[in-house]
């Protein structure tokens, strides 16, 4: 139907008269009568090849008839677009047929394929989506599944699966162990199982058994056969009675557990029965118990309740035990259910036989065992479940960011004090100076330095400040903690005296030629030490004075390393040369020094493009062993750099009033870990740069600036949890 009106409104005025508000417009244009608009009723649009065939009947008339030439033409103009339309809408609806098949022929990538196998062992969406969006970039290109990335997801999992370092952790604590959960999920055996063992390691005298379960028939007669056995003392209580009235009657026991009475997570005396719990004086560990054989959902349920009515009652739920393994289809579910809450996995009970079916948990068995139990996904929830790369909710966030802070506390030796001076912000000035001396009068530590990386004695261009020096533990990596250098005390010599008598440091990594009295003292004492120097340094060789750069030619190719250069890789090219060093008022000045020249080049890993050279000198006696000591220095070239962008994030401004020294302390330290991710290749660095920059660096800008960001947005969502006091949920 064809509408014509003096403008617009009026026009659609009389179309949704005609044809209601869903009416399809197919055309408009303006006349010299106004605004003509060629619609229709969608319900009657016509085939395509009817439009052709035919064309539509003469509508009623309008109040203004435009003129048959234009009217005809128009007609003409809308069957044409009509067409086009529908041919439009074929199209597309072919398009998404062919992409929908297209996604169900094509192989997944590596994401969506380790998604699938952790739905098919049984975890959950939430925990699923977790664990994938942090892939490392380094498996998601291998487009499979194979070994390094199965390895990979069990390493996931079983880091975010808590569990004891040993059975003395939990057997050798004195105090009251209760046994909590509900009905029939198998409480009195293990009650029997963990007395059992603790009678193994300490004998009888100090146990005692209680049972607070007077509804059960005959559970007074199990527990009593078990205490029997065991020959240690049982004592019963009503479920309402305070565990404090058994105290006098049970003094000189040291190790109490108790067995309460079951009930369902939904019966509103859980808050009560746990509160009868609590002990006053003597504190009450709960320990949660889960039926492997349960449904997830039963489990989900079981644990935020327990957990509130613990809260309600003013105690804290924090482990638990897993019982009936043996009588589980798979074991993923329940493992699912511990992840996610955070609660720390005591033992695995599979059995009835007291106590041998009960086992120390071990995360990484329990995790192999969990994904090597898979059950295909019917068609319909594969094409709707593959996990969203969203990095989970806030309760994921929440376990990324403790499972990161927890892992790089393991790798990195200074994190902790790190950590300790991040806490100093917003604190009042005089309270920041004096504890930041507090934090680091003993830093490092005896044994856990080996050596220094001693920065230059001048200030960062553009700064104010000089980079601090850096220790290296035994092991060759940086501590996260660098040391100020206004701190230190001033002479070359009293400084490198200083580390070997206060941090028994005896490898000293050097920008420049150290002067003629701490050259003396190095080699005096046989010290390992190696310094990078500028090109134009000059050294004897061949009887003649020339600068390093000039000796290239004459220098020894010793072929390539791999290396990290401004957070790219790279390949570096060695040349070495026996030289004489003349350090200015020694006393082997006219002799000169017996020593090595290192010449290298640093090219781009893919292109080959020449990229920096560096030059590089270390005592002869050291042969060719500084190779490691070369990359030490080479690669702390970033370091300056990333303290100064982090220096500049840290503005007082925005995060709260710091003092320089405080600022500077966490700006180098920042960076410290940072690089130190960026250039080590192992697969825990390789899982932890994932997670890291799963939490907000990015992956668009250089690895090491990336890092650097999401290491500054891990500290203030850090901050953030704990001022909502959620820190120990976050430490724990």
């Amino acid at each position: 139907m064809r509408f014509l009106g003096v403008n617009s409104r009026e026009a659609m005025r009389q179309v949704r008269e005609a044809l209601g508000d869903e009416a399809l417009i197919l055309a408009n244009r303006r006349t010299d009568q106004g605004v003509e608009i060629l619609a229709m009723a969608e319900s009657a649009a016509p085939a395509a090849g009817e439009m052709l065939a035919a064309p539509p009947p003469e509508p009623p008339a309008p109040r203004r008839p435009a003129t048959p030439d234009s009217a005809q033409a128009f007609e003409t103009m809308s069957a044409q677009l009509l067409e086009e339309m529908r041919d439009m809408r074929a199209l597309l609806s072919r398009e998404q047929v062919s992409r929908e098949q297209h996604q169900r022929q094509a192989p997944a990538g590596t994401g969506d394929q380790l998604a699938q196998v952790m739905l098919e062992a049984g975890f959950g969406a939430a925990l699923t989506d977790e664990v994938v969006a942090a892939l490392p970039e380094e498996l998601a290109t291998a487009g499979q599944v194979d070994e390094r990335a199965m390895a990979w997801l069990e390493r996931q999992l079983a880091g975010r699966l808590q569990g004891l370092e040993d059975e003395a952790a939990f057997m050798d604590r004195t105090g009251i162990v209760a046994l909590i959960g509900p009905t029939g999920v198998g409480k009195t055996t293990t009650t029997a199982k963990l007395a059992a063992r603790y009678v193994m390691r300490h004998g009888t005298r100090p146990v005692a058994l209680v049972t607070t379960d007077s509804f059960r028939i005959g559970a007074h007669e199990q527990l009593r056969i078990y205490s029997r056995l065991l020959d240690v003392p049982m004592y019963a209580m009503n479920a309402d009675q305070p565990v404090s009235d058994l105290l006098e009657r049970m003094r000189g026991k040291s190790w109490i557990i108790i067995d309460t009475v079951g009930m369902s997570q939904r019966d509103h005396r859980v808050i009560e029965q746990v509160g009868h719990l609590r002990g006053e004086d003597s504190p009450v560990r709960l320990v949660l118990l889960l039926n492997a054989a349960s449904q997830p959902e039963t489990l989900e349920e079981v644990v935020i309740r327990y957990r509130q009515a613990a809260q309600a009652a003013g105690g804290e739920l924090r482990d638990c035990i897993i019982s009936k393994q043996d009588e589980a289809g798979r074991l993923a579910p329940v493992l699912d259910i511990v992840m996610r809450h955070g609660l720390r996995l005591l033992f695995v009970s599979h059995g009835q036989r007291v106590p041998e079916d009960m086992s120390l948990s071990d995360p990484a068995t329990l995790v192999h065992q969990a994904l090597a139990t898979r059950v295909a996904l019917p068609a319909a929830r594969q094409a709707t479940e593959p996990a969203g790369r969203t990095g989970g909710n806030l309760l994921g966030q929440g376990r990324r960011l403790a499972t990161t802070l927890q892992a790089l506390r393991r790798r990195l030796a200074g994190f902790d004090r790190l950590e300790a001076v991040w806490d100093l912000l917003g604190l009042p000035d005089p309270v920041q100076q004096q504890r930041l001396e507090d934090l680091l009068v003993d830093y490092p530590v005896p044994g856990q330095a080996l050596g220094m990386l001693w920065s230059e004695r001048r200030r960062v261009p553009g700064e104010r400040w000089s980079m601090p020096d850096v220790a290296l533990s035994p092991e060759g990596t940086w501590l996260a903690l660098p040391l100020l250098q206004h701190r230190q005390v001033a002479g070359q010599q009293a400084r490198l005296q200083v580390a070997l008598e206060r941090h028994d440091i005896s490898v000293h990594l050097m920008n420049g030629l150290p002067d003629s009295e701490a050259g003396e003292w190095l080699e005096e004492r046989e010290m390992t030490w190696c310094s990078q120097v500028r090109g134009s340094q000059r050294v004897i060789h061949g009887g003649e004075r020339q600068p390093l750069a000039a000796l290239a030619p004459v220098a020894e190719a010793l072929g390539e390393v791999g290396c990290r250069f401004r957070g790219a890789p790279g390949r570096l090219s060695l040349a070495s040369l026996p030289v004489s060093l003349v350090l200015k008022g020694s006393p082997r000045e006219s002799e000169g020094l017996s020593a090595r020249a290192w010449l290298g080049q640093v090219r781009d890993s893919e292109s080959g493009r020449p990229l920096a050279r560096r030059y590089w000198l270390a005592p002869a006696r050291l042969g060719r062993e500084p190779k490691p000591l070369l990359l030490s220095l080479l690669q702390g070239d970033v370091l300056a750099p990333l303290t100064r962008r982090a220096w500049q994030r840290l503005d007082p401004a925005d995060i709260g009033e710091l003092r320089p020294d405080v600022r500077l302390s966490m700006a180098s330290g920042l960076a410290t870990v940072a690089a130190h991710l960026d250039l080590s290749e192992d697969e825990a660095a390789m899982d932890l740069r994932a997670e890291l920059l799963g939490l907000g660096g990015g992956r668009r800008r250089r690895r090491d600036v990336a890092l650097l960001e999401a290491l500054i947005q891990l500290f203030l969502v850090r901050d953030a949890i704990r001022h909502l006091g959620l820190g120990e949920r976050e430490t724990g």
